[in-house]
């Protein structure tokens, strides 16, 4: 049969999602603990590959076993051959032609930057952080330019293995909550690298050292020496997972980041 899992995770201590010789991706732990518990070499696959040092407040796999389970040994038996920085929340029994990648219609990203003049020290590899202040309603007005269905190219990294550039971008918003800015993305898919190098522009703007236009002329260049730097990957959690309605599962989650 086949089970999907939602989980949990922080990004901090790990090489990113995908397995590595190494064993050093949330994959490498999440496929010991599972087949530990199913008593049988599983292997998952994830609805997105996250970055070294990005976290998830949502991640979709499945996997397919023929160990019969109740619910709550794919949840509490699997957490307990976990790291104390991952956890599954939720388990299901899927149909399957369920692809936890394949199906998703929609994925979403949070940034949480903190703006303030003093780095953080409690949160530090949990957050984002910029020094100079950040004007949200102008880097709103640049988040505009990039809404529908255009060519990332300017905002792919160079390694990216996408076949095409092309994405719609559904959301692009920034709300200042005191000295954090909530920085929110949903689109039918992203690039390697696309939302930390979208928040390099955006601050760029909201620092008021590029006008909001200058997000388009960015978009429309395709260039991405023209871009800024990529942004650090500390405030970047995956939060929203979109399959369609018959599969009847939870599509988001921002438990803690400020929701």
């Amino acid at each position: 049969m086949r089970i999907v899992l939602g989980l949990e995770y922080c990004g901090a201590g790990f090489c990113g999602w995908q397995s590595q010789p190494q064993g050093c991706g949330v994959q490498d732990a999440l496929e010991a603990a599972v087949s530990a518990i199913a008593g049988e070499r599983i292997v998952v696959t994830a609805a997105g590959r996250t970055d070294t040092g990005v976290h998830a407040a949502l991640q979709v796999a499945h996997f397919d076993t023929s160990a019969q389970r109740p619910h709550t040994a794919w949840v509490r038996g699997v957490n307990s051959h976990l790291p104390a920085s991952v956890a599954v929340q939720w388990a299901r029994e899927i149909d399957g032609n369920f692809h936890a990648r394949f199906a998703a219609t929609e994925r979403g990203y949070r940034y949480v930057l903190l703006n303030h003049p003093v780095r953080p020290g409690l949160s530090h590899g949990l957050i984002g952080w910029h020094h100079r202040p950040l004007d949200a309603d102008a880097m709103n007005q640049a988040a505009t330019h990039l809404l529908g269905r255009h060519d990332f190219s300017a905002f792919r990294a160079a390694g990216c293995q996408a076949r095409s550039p092309v994405k719609e971008l559904r959301l692009a918003r920034i709300e200042r909550r005191g000295d954090y800015l909530l920085c929110d993305f949903r689109a039918d898919g992203f690039l390697h690298h696309m939302v930390r190098n979208l928040m390099g522009c955006l601050i760029q703007v909201g620092a008021g050292s590029q006008p909001p236009e200058w997000m388009g002329e960015i978009l429309r260049g395709r260039d991405r020496t023209l871009a800024a730097p990529t942004f650090d990957a500390a405030g970047l959690y995956l939060t929203h997972i979109r399959y369609p309605a018959h599969f009847a599962l939870p599509e988001s989650s921002e438990r803690w980041l400020f929701a």
